[in-house]
């Protein structure tokens, strides 16, 4: 649970102040002075203070200077008595933001939901400490992250579209969430897999529809882009829009207002566009595959992510969080030994982030209360032929047959995660997508037709 500090003499307004943080879910502990607050800071490491600018003892700017600068909450300073002044000492100290009571409760949503529930070294699970949370979603501290931090931090007041690329498994929709989180948009946050949907359905999705425009339509349907209202819509794997499709997107981003399918009326807009990709987009470009104008409008400000590989000083880290997470989901009390995050660090991550994620879960299911270097099972140490079994396929089978063991062998190596199988084989996701859904179309279409033909004809002979 993250802690706040509330820092104001006014009794009345602290109270109800603190019964609004409490009714959110969030530790709240109360000073009057400058003096109180000090003994406070000195006993405890707070993820938020709110901070009145007027207290008995001095003025509540002075605070800053007792805090240490390993874990240095987020600041809002709060004033009943607003002034250019106050304004601008506020502004030049490092403070999140500055509130003129009386204000509204979405005003305080919006300051506890950009600190999230971050860990702040305190113990996540039964007894496992889990490391900090950045930006409330992202775990690291190498040279790489801080300078993606900083990014975030930079272009997310603003409504500039962000592209964030980056191999599979490197975190962007957590990056994009962070992006939202410290945006102080009030709406949600939608995210939509472009390569998931089916290519029939997709326009609809997005744009929305008006009744009777396509068969099917018995109603008014509000797409993603309606959905994410104030707030912002995350594209993932967005070079996998269909062709004819990206043109219709491109006006949207310019223009800012949409027509659903099958209507007339333009509907204005206020969302914040942030998408990702795993490919390349210049090459996506380059291979005719995503127009060059909408590549243009999406890059107006790049995020590319690290892969794990360059950031290996962040894989303790990541092991404790992810362990932490399995341990505060089920109550226990796990913990990694020192010669298994050696193993863990030896490891190059061809999947990244998601495939340590995965390794560490693989560990705690298969360990007791120390998961040891030799529980740890790597995919490069259990390729798909000694994890599986090999795959051995005799004379006389089809490309096609070849093409659909190995498929649905590699996704069970991956557990389903079909985003990782997909980079292995070597094709895009939609086309994964699109193979599964031909094999369960063959499974219900074709050949259980001929086996309920086959019993009734048995039936009819017996």
């Amino acid at each position: 649970m993250a802690r706040i500090l509330l820092v104001d003499d006014n009794k009345s307004f602290a109270q109800a102040t603190s019964e609004l943080i409490e009714a959110h879910g969030y530790e709240v502990c109360r000073a009057e002075t400058l003096a109180a607050a000090r003994r406070a800071l000195a006993t405890q490491s707070p993820d938020l203070m709110m901070v009145d600018l007027m207290l008995p003892d001095g003025n509540g700017l002075e605070l800053l200077d007792h805090v240490g600068p390993g874990n240095r909450p987020e600041i809002v300073i709060i004033t009943g008595n607003p002034s250019v002044e106050t304004a601008v000492r506020a502004v030049k100290a490092p403070v999140m933001d500055y509130l003129v009571k009386p204000f509204g409760t979405a005003e305080l949503k919006r300051c506890l939901d950009r600190i999230g529930q971050p860990a702040r070294g305190r113990r996540n699970g039964k007894g496992t400490p889990g490391p900090e949370l950045h930006l409330g979603y992202l775990v690291g501290d190498s040279p790489p992250m801080q300078k993606l931090y900083d990014t975030v931090r930079r272009i997310a007041p603003l409504d500039a579209t962000v592209l964030i690329h980056g191999a599979s498994g490197t975190g962007k929709e957590l990056v994009a969430q962070a992006i939202h989180k410290s945006s102080g948009r009030s709406g949600p946050f939608v995210p939509v897999n472009c390569g998931a949907i089916p290519e029939s359905l997709i326009s609809s999705e997005l744009f929305g529809h008006e009744r009777g425009s396509f068969t099917g339509a018995q109603k008014r349907h509000a797409g993603y882009f309606e959905r994410a209202a104030r707030g912002t819509l995350f594209l993932d794997e967005v070079t996998e829009l269909p062709a004819g499709l990206q043109a219709h997107f491109l006006r949207v981003l310019e223009t800012g207002v949409l027509t659903r399918v099958g209507g007339s009326k333009e509907i204005e807009l206020d969302v914040r566009i942030v998408a990702a990709t795993n490919r390349d987009p210049e090459a996506a470009v380059a291979a005719g595959e995503f127009r060059e104008d909408l590549f243009y409008r999406l890059m107006m400000f790049p995020i590319a992510l690290p892969p794990l590989s360059s950031r290996a000083g962040d894989i303790p880290a990541l092991a404790r969080h992810f362990l932490s997470q399995m341990n505060r989901k089920y109550g226990t009390d796990k913990a990694l030994e020192p010669k298994a995050y050696d193993r863990l660090q030896a490891h190059p991550w061809p999947g990244n982030v998601r495939e340590l994620q995965h390794v560490v879960q693989r560990a705690f299911i298969l360990s007791g209360d120390i998961i040891y270097k030799e529980q740890i099972a790597l995919s490069l140490d259990a390729g798909l032929g000694k994890a599986r079994g090999r795959l051995d396929f005799e004379v006389g089978l089809s490309i096609k047959d070849v093409e659909r063991r190995l498929i649905l062998s590699t996704l069970e190596h991956f557990n389903g995660d079909k985003s990782l199988a997909a980079e292995t084989l070597g094709i895009s996701l939609k086309t994964l997508y699109n193979r599964l859904e031909q094999y369960n179309g063959e499974i219900g279409g074709s050949e259980r037709p001929r086996s309920s033909q086959g019993r009734a004809r048995r039936k009819k002979a017996g």
